[in-house]
């Protein structure tokens, strides 16, 4: 299991490092997830770049391809809560979600973030930038 947390320009650039995880989500091999609040990120970080409706567009391509755009709930809230309180100054919020859902998934963070991959709890691919 995958879970995405990554999807700056990487994602539509076709970056080699990254591209082979989503071919594996994309062929069926194995499977992706990320979260609402991972594509507000995105977004928002890539409408400063190439403008709202770019980002917007890229966004529907995520929601329409076999990655998983998974919503929160009460256990989710409770473990990204226990991540916010140890990891405070460390994580952000959002950060904090996608490690809750890696722990409930058992999957693997495909990330950008340094601090999200350092973290012990679960498993993360770093991409550096």
């Amino acid at each position: 299991m995958l879970l995405i947390q990554v999807f700056s320009p990487y994602f539509f650039a076709g970056s080699m490092s990254v591209k082979k995880y989503f071919n594996e989500i994309f062929k069926g091999l194995a499977k992706g997830y990320t979260l609402e609040l991972n594509i507000a990120e995105f977004m928002y970080n890539y409408a400063k770049k190439f403008g709202w409706e770019t980002a917007k567009a890229r966004a529907s391509l995520i929601r329409n391809s076999r990655i998983a755009v998974l919503t929160l709930d009460e256990n989710l809230t409770e473990k990204a809560a226990k991540f916010k309180l140890k990891y405070r100054n460390l994580l952000s919020l959002v950060d904090c979600y996608t490690a809750a859902l890696a722990e409930v998934v058992k999957g693997t963070i495909l990330t950008t973030d340094e601090n999200l991959a350092s973290i012990k709890e679960v498993k993360a691919v770093l991409f550096k930038v």
